[in-house]
């Protein structure tokens, strides 16, 4: 179904208090239908507080989320989950002596409430199994499907968490610090991996390494002390005094993709 809306997410006056300390202060985001949206910022500034807002994983003191057009503020983290709204875990280590494939399926197995159904049959396992060689291919993990999560390089773990996020097929996909510790070469893997995942979806990312996020976010909004400060693509917020002041000073090295 096609929706009239440019915006698939969208939040209004959205802000969270905890214990008068305000985390997220009235903040508008608007995000592009099929765009990779980075949330980027300094430590403190509010980008995870807002991530867990968006994916119900906290509840907004006051404001609203919408999700193309329809009010999600009081819908439940599994409820927006099986909407279409699918945030990515450090799963690579439930399940550490068991294959790629099969951690890939359990994530599946979960969203689809067959969890506790293993006996049932093998045919569902087997329908399961397609969606997941699929999104195996699409992360670039296919040759490493019977190999042990455990024996995995910390780069092809994170690629293993994407890849069970988008078995789920998700219309938006969420994206928590997707390079987090990664060596260089495992950055450039992720990155293009995320462009590539990106295909027909949106993509909403809290990234730190700003080399990435020139690389392949559409539109960034910068977060300050819990606001939102600008907003615009790379050239824009990157010359904007006020996030030059806030976030470049103090991220030198990070521009330079370290």
């Amino acid at each position: 179904m096609e929706h009239s809306t440019q915006y698939v997410i969208e939040t209004s006056n959205l802000t969270k208090e905890f214990l008068g300390f305000v985390a997220v202060n009235d903040v508008n985001l608007k995000v592009k239908r099929h765009t990779i949206h980075a949330i980027i910022g300094p430590n403190g500034a509010g980008k995870s507080t807002c991530f867990n807002l968006i994916t119900k994983f906290l509840t907004p003191t006051t404001g609203k989320i919408l999700f193309n057009g329809n009010d999600i503020t009081g819908h439940s983290s599994s409820q927006i989950a099986r909407e279409g709204i699918v945030r990515s875990f450090q799963i690579s280590a439930v399940f550490p002596h068991m294959t790629v494939l099969e951690n890939v399926r359990i994530g599946l197995q979960r969203r689809l409430g067959t969890t506790f159904h293993f006996w049932k049959s093998d045919k569902t396992l087997d329908i399961l199994n397609d969606r997941v060689l699929d999104a195996l291919e699409k992360v670039g993990l296919a040759d490493f499907a019977h190999e042990q999560a455990v024996n995995l390089p910390y780069g092809r773990k994170r690629a293993l968490e994407i890849a069970t996020t988008v078995a789920m097929n998700p219309e938006v996909m969420l994206l928590d610090e997707p390079t987090q510790g990664m060596g260089h070469e495992d950055v450039e893997r992720v990155t293009e991996l995320i462009r590539k995942v990106a295909e027909g979806r949106t993509v909403i990312m809290v990234e730190h390494n700003m080399k990435v996020v020139s690389n392949i976010a559409d539109t960034i909004s910068v977060l300050q002390r819990g606001e939102l400060i600008a907003e615009g693509n790379y050239e824009t917020v990157s010359n904007n005094p006020q996030v030059m002041e806030a976030y470049m000073g103090s991220a030198d090295t990070e521009l330079q993709g370290h």
